[in-house]
């Protein structure tokens, strides 16, 4: 049967991704999902329409975007490039693909990116800034959403606050945990994400999203050490610990992969707090889900589902040997 989907997916099979379509689907759009590898994505998920391309190849570009209403852009290559050349080598394939979206007669182009910090951002939050300008500097009108950490089972960002809040005997408190930032559902961030489908667009706009609780990086840890059964977590400050010099702790004590929770240990130097919540205004969902129940939904979904990958396991042993005097 002929590919008649209105919708492009791209980035269909990575966290966000991979919950959006269905939910496209729900909302009554015929979904196109794009993969590096179709053959793979079809057999983890067969209900789907899948498609292969290379997105740095305009011939692929236009063969996919041909035909569709909506294209999708939830591309981002963290930890795949030195940090001199990310947020270029990002931005040229933002433009390479919003030109192609252009020759295509695609109607508007829906972007999730990163929350702009309060200072100099890292290189990952400039690549996915870079993006979202790149974007909207081409001739198919944009909505770009900004989200910081997204919620949700499957998140790296989630992965490595759930693995140091679940297997430090103490927290290590870098002045940087001090920064505050505003988490978000997955829920949420699929919610607005179909709304973008749907929104009134004359022009190329940009919104935060915004999640209910603002809190610190302490905070954050505090709170889903809480929901894992410690009672207490025991704080080291230490002051002239930066985020580089953590990362290299992170690295030991989580089962995130390295070069991507290395970017994002980085960007969380500076605030990370939203502009407005007028997003959430404009498309009628004032009531948010609170970090507490979306990271308990995630936990839960790690009992369901997870697995633990290999490489982690040398790392959980550790930490189950190092905390067993806080079993009861």
């Amino acid at each position: 049967m002929a590919d008649r989907a209105e919708v492009l997916l791209t980035g269909a099979t990575g966290f966000v991704g991979r919950r959006l379509a269905p939910a496209l689907a729900a909302d009554g759009w015929g979904v196109a999902c794009v993969s590096r590898d179709a053959q793979a994505a079809a057999e983890r998920w067969p209900e789907r329409t899948w498609l292969e391309a290379d997105l740095s190849s305009p011939r692929d570009l236009m063969r996919i975007l041909s035909g569709r209403k909506i294209a999708y852009y939830l591309v981002h290559s963290i930890g795949e490039a030195a940090a001199g050349g990310l947020a270029r080598r990002e931005a040229a394939l933002a433009g390479l693909f919003t030109v192609a979206a252009r020759r295509a007669g695609v109607e508007r182009i829906v972007y999730l990116g990163g929350i702009a910090p309060r200072g100099q951002p890292s290189p990952h939050l400039e690549s996915r800034l870079a993006v979202g300008r790149r974007l909207r500097e081409g001739l198919v009108p944009v909505v770009e959403l900004r989200a910081a950490m997204i919620v949700g089972y499957g998140s790296t960002s989630w992965l490595m606050v759930r693995d140091l809040a679940a297997r430090l005997p103490l927290m290590i408190l870098p002045r940087w945990l001090e920064s505050r930032s505003q988490p978000v559902a997955i829920d949420d961030v699929v919610t607005a994400l179909v709304a973008a489908a749907r929104l009134p667009l004359a022009e190329s706009l940009s919104y935060d999203l915004p999640g209910r609780d603002l809190l610190s990086g302490r905070e954050t840890l505090e709170r889903t050490a809480a929901l894992l059964g410690h009672r207490h977590l025991p704080i080291v400050e230490v002051p002239v610990l930066s985020p580089r010099l953590s990362a290299l702790w992170v690295r030991l004590v989580t089962r995130a992969n390295w070069p991507v929770a290395r970017e994002l240990v980085v960007g969380l130097e500076h605030d990370l707090i939203a502009r407005n919540a007028d997003y959430w205004r404009l498309i009628g969902h004032p009531k948010l889900i609170s970090f507490d129940a979306a990271a308990a939904q995630a936990l839960a979904s790690e009992q369901r589902f997870g697995r633990m990958r290999p490489a982690g396991r040398v790392v959980e042993l550790a930490a189950d040997f190092l905390t067993a005097g806080d079993q009861r």
